[in-house]
């Protein structure tokens, strides 16, 4: 495993040391946009190979697989209880087939053709992202009520002590209060040390944050608690 943990280790390094000159010296896309794109799909890259290294260890009972399609989600029939314009309330009922909506989450995990995780990989996270997450989850739950809920991020800015340890040990009022109007149990796991300052970008030398392997370490053991047949 560790030699796995050590590849990811360096090619986050390389990744995120490279992407400011990569950045600047591109006169097609922003710079912005180019840092962004770059970390996100580095954050999804490192949750599929975390992942795969949980099921191994687990032994590997079935087939895990990657799936990129989007989720459907349909419209609750009971909707149109609520609706008060006879006409748009026809329309719908005639429609109703169509009536739904699609989610795509950055990594859908099945094992033996089942849905079993939603991952969402951020390079950081603060609440009023976290809202949309917490209601992408209703809606996935919605289609699959046994699925589990995973937040990846690299660095955090929900406030409380998220960036001190892996998960949280108590998190933040904040986030324990958006918590408390959704019934979704994600588990957020934060990859690297320190929250995360706005004017202080990883990219930047002076504020580059190592990957440490034993933050990773801790990282697989959440995925093999998930990814365990329950």
């Amino acid at each position: 495993m560790n030699k796995k943990l050590l590849s990811i280790v360096r090619v986050y390094r390389k990744t995120v040391k490279e992407v400011d000159n990569k950045a600047s010296t591109n006169k097609d896309r922003a710079y912005g946009g180019i840092v962004r794109s770059t970390k996100g799909n580095l954050v999804e890259n490192i949750g599929k190979k975390l992942t795969k290294i949980a099921w191994e260890e687990i032994g590997r009972k079935g087939k895990l697989n990657f799936v990129n399609s989007p989720i459907k989600i349909p419209m609750k029939e009971d909707y149109l209880d609520r609706i008060k314009d006879p006409e748009v309330k026809n329309y719908i009922q005639k429609n109703i087939k169509e009536m739904c909506c699609y989610i795509k989450p950055d990594i859908q995990v099945y094992i033996d053709d089942e849905f079993r995780m939603s991952i969402e990989c951020k390079a950081y996270n603060e609440n009023a992202m976290l809202k949309r997450i917490l209601v992408d989850c209703m809606l996935i739950k919605y289609v699959y009520p046994n699925a589990t809920f995973v937040l990846l991020q690299l660095e955090s800015q929900l406030g409380g002590d998220y960036s001190s340890f892996i998960s949280g040990r108590y998190g933040s009022p904040s986030t324990h209060t958006l918590f408390s109007y959704f019934d979704i149990d994600l588990n957020i796991i934060t990859l690297l040390e320190g929250e995360r300052k706005v004017d202080q970008p990883i990219h930047k030398p002076y504020y580059y944050k190592p990957l440490k392997v034993e933050r990773l370490k801790e990282a697989v053991e959440i995925f093999k608690n998930l990814l365990v047949p329950r």
